[in-house]
């Protein structure tokens, strides 16, 4: 996998700086940057030849690659459009283009000339942030089961020169952010996109042991399903019951604050094949089912994150781990089990899972007397219905935590939005011989679902992110590592960075 490092520095002379490739964002109307004015003449006039002859006109997305002068091999001329209309939108395509103009080059470094150009609803330290994870996470390949996987990014170096709003430390530190976080996307989209007969729950366990290893900050430890049974975790075993792989409860404990600090608590759904049980699913598509683990590659890929930047906070993230699959041993429709919380639960749909195994997670979750939790879950097709692909569902039962989820997603474009939970949908899952129903009819069934996990959220400020829609991609068929940033940036938030 390419590894890209960044690094901010103020150069004065542009064409003195040694580079294989200088990116000069260009303004359509606009008089030419400092630097580019220095290229210019050092290139004996090509940029502005170039946009004389109308070979280039610096509108949104244009491109233009010309030989360079001296030290600099390369010129990359990208187009921004109007400065005036110059907005976060608008600036995450030209993060778009540089990537796609460096990955079709030979350049094994780049320099990024940024000095004085504003964006309209940001600044230059959320552009650098952005720009950083948008290139680590563009250049991940996926390898493991490939002979001959895509070419990997050749880029290796970017620098950025920059100047106006933002010294050279805090653009430092943004592209140090942006990174990680891109590393954590990365390590989600891995997860997410192995196999099942790979990513099994015991898979995940040795994956969270070597995220631990060599990090005094992140303890590990894994409940295994003997112990499950003796915490009474009967709704997550139900889930295991059909399957030869044993369930695991996997805790990563993260010790960045005061130990008088209360944690911050994820809690991933970590379904690595979803059959749907007794409840089978129609065959289409079946294959996608290896990525309902999307919620725990998720927390895997926030852990990743913050311990790549050390943030000064707790954190415990729990993954529930199991795989669902029909058997003589599986549960059955109809089926009454008794979850670690004492609640029993008709399972009316063994295809309801993810709320099972989430529901003893949820409880196992009040030990650690939690600041606040997020469980994430590839929960369900009815929130895919209601929000497509672009936004996460979000449920909360507090408003200001829904509030600063909200926030974090908006800040990263890994947005989430809210969806309501009344208690009018409390009366779906009511059931004739249990204490609840794992499914509440066909109407609102994102809505019912987060209602059902509610219920074992009652003595905790509590989030629910469904990403059903936004984990992963059909066409290209691949995941996307959401919600990585948007959990990153809100624990970011949490600790004051």
């Amino acid at each position: 996998m390419t590894s890209i490092t960044f690094s901010a520095r103020t150069i004065k002379d542009a064409a003195s700086a040694s580079t294989q490739c200088a990116i000069l964002p260009i303004f359509k109307g606009e008089k030419l940057s400092p630097a580019a004015r220095q290229l210019d003449s050092a290139s004996s006039g090509a940029i502005s030849a170039a946009l004389k002859l109308g070979d280039f006109s610096g509108k949104p997305g244009e491109t233009l690659l010309l030989p360079g002068p001296g030290p600099v091999k390369r010129l990359l001329l990208i187009g921004c459009g109007e400065a005036k209309k110059f907005n976060r939108e608008a600036a995450m395509d030209f993060c778009g283009k540089v990537y796609n103009s460096l990955n079709g080059s030979a350049a094994r470094d780049a320099l990024l000339y940024l000095a004085d150009r504003a964006i309209k609803d940001g600044d230059t330290a959320w552009l650098l942030s952005y720009l950083a994870r948008r290139l680590v996470s563009a250049s991940y390949r996926y390898t493991e089961t490939v002979s001959k996987p895509k070419p990997a990014l050749k880029l290796g170096k970017l620098s950025v020169s920059v100047g106006g709003d933002i010294g050279t430390g805090a653009a430092r530190k943004a592209l140090e952010q942006g990174r990680c976080m891109g590393l954590g996307v990365n390590q989600a989209c891995e997860l997410a996109n192995l196999p099942g007969n790979i990513c099994t729950p015991t898979y995940l366990a040795q994956q969270a042991r070597k995220l631990g290893r060599g990090n005094d900050k992140l303890s590990v430890s894994v409940l295994e399903e003997k112990k499950m049974r003796e915490l009474g975790m009967g709704a997550l075993l139900s889930v295991s019951a059909g399957s030869e792989q044993p369930a695991k409860l996997i805790v990563m404990n993260y010790s960045g604050g005061k130990s008088s600090q209360k944690p911050y608590v994820l809690v991933g759904k970590g379904i690595t094949f979803d059959s749907g049980g007794i409840s089978l699913k129609p065959g289409a598509k079946m294959d996608e089912m290896k990525f309902d683990m999307g919620g725990a590659a998720s927390v895997f890929g926030t852990v990743r994150a913050l311990t790549e930047m050390q943030l000064p906070l707790n954190v415990v993230a729990i993954v529930a781990a199991a795989e669902n699959m029909p058997s003589g041993r599986a549960t059955k429709p109809g089926d009454v089990v008794k979850s670690m919380s004492g609640k029993t639960i008709e399972v009316l749909n063994t295809d309801a899972e993810g709320r099972l195994v989430l529901c003893d997670a949820l409880t196992y979750a009040e030990r650690f007397k939690p600041k606040a939790v997020v469980d994430i879950a590839t929960l369900t097709g009815a929130c895919v219905v209601a929000l497509g692909s672009h936004a996460t569902g979000l449920y909360a039962n507090q408003d200001e935590l829904a509030e600063e989820l909200l926030a974090a997603g908006t800040e990263t474009h890994d947005r989430a939005w809210r969806m309501p939970l009344w208690d009018d949908y409390q009366k779906q899952i009511k059931s004739n011989f249990a204490d609840l129903a794992n499914v509440g009819g066909p109407g609102g069934g994102s809505i019912t679902a987060a209602c059902f996990l509610a219920r074992f959220a009652e003595k905790f400020h509590w989030a629910h992110l469904d990403i059903a829609g936004s984990a992963w991609n059909s066409a290209p068929k691949g995941a996307t590592g959401r919600p990585v940033s948007l959990l990153t940036r809100y624990l970011m938030d949490r600790a004051g960075v």
